[in-house]
């Protein structure tokens, strides 16, 4: 019959970052990851299926000290040198070629029964309709096409190598038709399904189909972009071909990352003693809300059930295993609808700050990690360090999420998990939905048959290690630490008009985080946002991006948490590939989800280059001017800005949730700078008419960009010493000594700034900003030191290692204020204490 050869599918999203040594074999491209299907940690993955023939029957081989030959020279290995970098790249090239060569044929040998096929379909005693015909082998052509070009392309810039071959445009061009691979995908289901409907009513066609139905066009996809990833790897990052590889790599991988969120994987069915097929077609890790305490679950979906498992204690050496809480049969399982007046049980959430906290502690471990390596003898301390932050990590994993995902079985008992995103939550609904469309039977398992299921998950699973950066390898990226702009354009696709909006959302010490949200265009099926927001990255690897449709009817209000939800019309992430993203360039990419297409743009600052402070050359300005100059001339002890700004998020944004915290529109945050700058006329109309995260923005914007911080250069070191002490009447003393010292117009502007942002945390049960909180944000704003500063005395925080102790010391001087009673300037200015007005 046919072999489904989909499978590689869920490989694709994790091929950044791999250090694979490939075969070059006649039977195609394979990394080390499908050896012996066994994955890093002993256990056994999906294993790659080829099938491909050990000769080609049609194809040419060139021969001769001109032809391509797909085995290394014995000897060579890659070497650090440039020339032993080309001449692997050449190898890696050569190795795919002859895959290629034996792909096409392949596809070739598909497309023989077809023509006889098309024959007979006109007669009266056809095979299969012309309709049939085109279902099962939909687009093979093409793909056909594509490849023949591509080969024909490439095999003579192989033939006649020398260092300043490009090929990267054919990848490019190969990455710019994967829309018939979507097209193909989109199809494969119901081609399947015909094809095996056919099989059965017709003997003629069963015998084609055993001989020669082969499907591997998105394994092709797949194996392609391993090949870039190693061509990238042996090719110098000034050779023209680099960019060019960069970008049909990007293309590539944006492209499987949508497929594995549209396509089940094949997995490998687990058959019952009752000989019923199931296959696993979901697993992650879940937080469980179980008897009022969180427990971290490996959740199974199945084709016909929900497992929910845990994994036992096993002593060292033995077979892990995973111990059955509980199932529900997909024919019994339902969810949470809107009018049940049961809501959830209390859920124990932890504030803010414990949660930032934690992500300080694991920051600084991994600093110490990075020092500790370098040491000589240094190895034992980082096991030490590595399974204290896996603990550590682990912790903020369980106690992370808030969002509750709600099942229930018809029959009994409700289950609560706890999601950290909306995306999750929605992932599995539809699963579970999809799976619920088919004919099912309430199955009841004996505890035997159980038994066998609960043992098959250790060997079927897909997600093998929880998230944490302890089971990454060292060679992994460790993700992106600076800020990305993004840009969402437009979105097309939509069926009706309808109120629409998008959230944009990063990856953040292993569970993703909502960072930005558009704003709602109302009654339309062609929203065009053209919104830029600055999102701060924390080791991120992935973007997501969910479009929704906002609902205003108070009758779908939900019980759990109080709120309308609105409904998700569709969801899709894009990889952060540093060397794509790295670049002073926009840019452009269009993510699918569900029919639907959004276009935005991206580019990435590292954090070094972001936060430097440049002062403004137009002193007329308010935006790099210093403040007391700015105070001056506005005759005004705050700057008009910084109170405008606090006048207006009081008036409307205070119970905003998110405030400070989620990013504004760019480009309204740029026309409210260029506002105050000119001192327009109607600066006060400008405001009362723009989104609140964008006049928050402007504030953060205008003391970011302060030529020096506003508790100034010189004042920097004694604050973080002073921070440090730890007998709370010196630590007092210190810090109230330092205020004392600021110039008056950084005081009052500090101390106006403080009570603004003590109003906002009290309305923390609404805006979700605690002081904590408020203090990550503005703290580094505030007190980071100024350019030249940094050159004397390397302040700054690296682009690696965003929690540095400075960056810390900042967020706790702030949190110290923040937390102290009421200051008053005058109060300040009259008691003098114990210090000398001198530091």
């Amino acid at each position: 019959m046919i072999h489904a050869d989909i499978r590689s599918i869920s490989v694709s999203a994790d091929t950044q970052g791999c250090n694979i040594d490939f075969n070059y074999n006649t039977d195609g491209y394979e990394g080390d990851a499908a050896e012996d299907g066994k994955s890093q940690d002993g256990s056994e993955t999906l294993p790659y299926i080829d099938e491909s023939p050990t000769m080609s029957p049609q194809l040419p081989t060139p021969q001769g000290p001109d032809g391509v030959s797909p085995t290394p020279p014995e000897g060579l290995l890659p070497g650090g040198d440039i020339e032993k970098g080309l001449e692997m790249k050449k190898l890696v090239l050569s190795g795919f070629l002859a895959s290629e060569e034996i792909y096409i044929n392949q596809l070739e040998a598909l497309m023989l029964p077809m023509r006889p096929l098309k024959a007979t379909a006109t007669t009266s005693q056809p095979v299969l309709t012309i309709q049939q015909i085109e279902t099962i082998f939909y687009k093979i052509q093409d793909i056909f096409a594509i490849h023949k070009e591509f080969y024909d392309d490439l095999l003579p810039n192989i033939q006649h190598w020398d260092e300043k071959v490009t090929v990267g445009h054919l990848f490019q061009k190969l990455a710019s038709q994967l829309g018939v691979y979507k097209a193909f995908v989109d199809n494969y289901k119901v081609a399947l399904e015909t094809a095996e409907k056919c099989s059965h009513a017709n003997i003629q066609f069963q015998k084609i189909s055993e001989v020669s139905l082969l499907y591997k066009p998105i394994d092709r996809v797949t194996r392609s972009t391993l090949v870039l990833h190693d061509l990238l790897k042996h090719t110098p990052k000034d050779h023209p071909d680099f960019p060019l590889l960069q970008d049909a790599l990007r293309i590539s991988q944006n492209f499987l990352s949508s497929i594995n969120e549209e396509i089940d994987p094949r997995r490998t069915a687990v058959t019952t003693p009752k000989g019923e097929a199931r296959q696993l077609v979901k697993d992650g890790f879940l937080v469980e809300v179980s008897e009022s305490s969180r427990k971290l679950r490996h959740v199974f979906l199945f084709t016909d059930l929900l497992l929910c498992a845990k994994m036992k204690k096993t002593s060292v050496g033995r077979h892990q295993q995973y111990e059955c809480k509980w199932y529900i049969p997909l024919a019994d399982l339902t969810f949470q609808t809107l009018d049940e007046s049961d809501s959830c049980p209390s859920i124990q959430v932890l504030p803010e700050y414990e949660i930032e906290e934690m992500k300080i502690k694991i920051s600084v471990l991994k600093s110490e990690i990075q020092k500790e390596k370098k040491a000589p003898k240094g190895q034992s301390r980082v096991e030490r360090l590595r399974k204290k932050m896996n603990e550590q990590e682990s912790w903020l994993l369980l106690h992370s999420p808030t969002i509750p995902f709600k099942i229930h079985n018809k029959h009994g008992k409700s289950y609560l998990f706890l999601l950290s995103s909306d995306y999750e939550r929605s992932e599995w609904r539809e699963s579970i939905q999809k799976l619920q469309k088919k004919d099912l039977q309430v199955c009841v398992l004996s505890s035997v048959e159980l038994q066998v299921l609960t043992s098959s998950c250790f060997k079927l699973r897909t997600v093998h290690n929880i998230p944490v950066t302890s089971n990454k390898d060292d060679e992994e990226t460790p993700g992106l630490y600076g800020f990305l702009h993004v840009i969402v354009h437009s979105a097309k696709g939509f069926k009706e008009s309808a109120n629409l909006y998008c959230t944009l959302e990063v990856d953040s010490y292993g569970y993703f985080v909502s960072k930005a949200k558009t704003r709602v265009f109302r009654d339309t099926s062609e929203p065009q946002w053209n919104e830029e927001f600055e999102i701060e990255l924390e080791g991120s690897q992935y973007l997501r991006i969910l479009c929704y449709e906002k609902c205003y009817d108070k009758s779908m209000l939900n019980k759990d948490d109080n709120e309308i939800v609105d409904k998700i019309m569709g969801k899709g992430q894009v990889q952060l590939d540093p060397q794509t993203v790295q670049s002073k360039n926009w840019h452009m990419d269009v993510i699918e989800m569900n029919g639907i297409k959004v276009e935005f743009s991206m580019k990435f600052t590292s954090r070094d280059l972001s936060l430097k402070r440049t002062p403004s050359k137009k002193q007329s300005g308010v935006f790099g001017v210093k403040i007391n100059v700015v105070t001056k001339r506005e005759r005004s002890k705050v700057p008009y800005i910084v109170r405008q700004c606090i006048e207006e998020v009081e008036k409307r944004g205070i119970d905003e949730v998110g405030i400070y915290r989620i990013s504004g529109v760019a480009t309204d945050i740029q026309a409210l700078k260029l506002a105050f700058d000119t001192n327009t006329k109607d600066i006060l109309v400008m405001l009362s008419d723009m989104d609140i995260n964008a006049i928050a923005g402007t504030l953060k914007l205008y003391f970011r960009e302060l030529p020096e911080p506003l508790l100034t250069d010189r004042l920097y070191p004694a604050f973080m010493e002073g921070i440090v002490l730890s007998d709370p009447a010196a630590k007092e003393n210190c810090m109230m000594h330092l205020l004392r010292s600021l110039p008056d117009p950084n005081l009052m502007t500090f101390l106006t700034l403080l009570e603004h942002l003590k109003r906002v945390a009290e309305k923390e049960p609404i805006n979700k900003m605690s002081l904590h909180n408020l203090a990550t944000v503005f703290g580094p704003t505030l007190l980071r030191p100024s350019e030249t500063d940094n050159a004397k005395g390397q302040h700054i925080t690296t682009a690696s290692d965003i929690w540095s102790h400075d960056v810390m010391a900042q967020v706790q001087v702030l949190l110290y204020y923040l937390q102290h009673p009421p200051i008053s300037f005058a109060e300040l200015k009259r008691n003098t204490l114990y210090f000398s007005t001198d530091v």
